[in-house]
């Protein structure tokens, strides 16, 4: 009962009561998800099941794949389409100007959050100041993008597949581009598509999950290499201490003892084995 199952969450809910319900329906103790989706997005939001949520900054850090649309002419308060309109413009911008601007989003940038976020000031989500009317900027903060495809335009609006770092914000990338283009930006759809290693594709609505098709803690980081510790080696991983290795690069790794069973993560520095996580 301990692992990750791929929820498909749909517009108009919020991240939480997708949480809510799977924990309902499936009658499991411990339920949380591994990076919140706004309430106008849809796609795929990971949870994490029982032991499997002390695995969950993991994939807190993972970098993400999103299908987006940009609607040009309005901007609004909470940059996509759920706020109320704050400018508005009637330039035009025309394709080739909108690919054009886009692809300098490319690579590494500092970027802006928007008022209305989960951030926080003071222990308080920045979304409930902004909701109080009194907004708080929060310092720019570095993310990367690295790709951007499947561009299309059609009645003023824009859509296409974003490949970005942890922290991305896309609804600030549409806010921007409105504003760089001149002629102000909304984000009007959002799908995220993937997290990591985990895809949409497999994803289903909380009713459809079934606990069968939980991916293992062990499986959900089959991307890392294993290591498999000797008895003694075993006993001390566990308890915390530190093992010296040879030629390992530094990075995660699977950890197994002597008999092949997951023992959980472990990461290695300058040749010296760590624990990270126990399962």
């Amino acid at each position: 009962m301990d692992g990750f199952l791929l929820a498909f969450k749909q517009k108009g809910i919020s991240s939480n009561h997708v949480v809510q319900q799977t924990k309902r329906l499936l009658s499991l103790k411990k339920v949380g998800h591994l990076g919140t989706l706004d309430p106008m997005a849809e796609g795929l939001l990971v949870l994490a099941v029982n032991r499997a949520t002390r695995f969950s900054s993991f994939f807190l850090e993972s970098d993400k794949r999103y299908e987006a649309e940009v609607s040009f002419g309005t901007k609004t308060d909470t940059d996509d389409a759920m706020g109320e309109v704050i400018e508005s413009s009637s330039t035009i911008p025309k394709e080739s100007d909108i690919k054009q601007e886009l692809n300098k989003f490319l690579g590494e940038s500092q970027q802006n959050p928007p008022f209305f976020s989960a951030l926080k000031h003071k222990g308080k989500p920045l979304y409930k100041y902004a909701r109080e009317g009194e907004f708080i900027s929060k310092p720019p903060r570095k993310i990367n993008i690295y790709s951007i495809n499947n561009f299309s335009y059609f009645n003023n609006s824009c859509r296409f597949l974003v490949h970005c770092s942890k922290g991305t914000y896309i609804r600030s990338i549409a806010r921007d581009l409105g504003d760089n283009l001149g002629s102000k930006g909304h984000l009007s759809a959002l799908k995220r598509v993937m997290q990591g290693e985990f895809d949409v594709e497999k994803s289903k609505i909380p009713s459809e999950l079934n606990l069968e098709e939980m991916v293992s803690i062990e499986s959900a980081f089959q991307f890392f290499k294993e290591i498999r510790l000797k008895e003694e080696e075993t006993k001390i991983f566990s308890n915390g201490g530190k093992l010296e290795t040879v030629n390992q690069e530094n990075d995660y790794y699977r950890i197994y003892d002597s008999g092949k069973k997951f023992l959980g993560l472990g990461s290695i520095t300058d040749n010296q084995l760590a624990l990270k996580r126990l399962v």
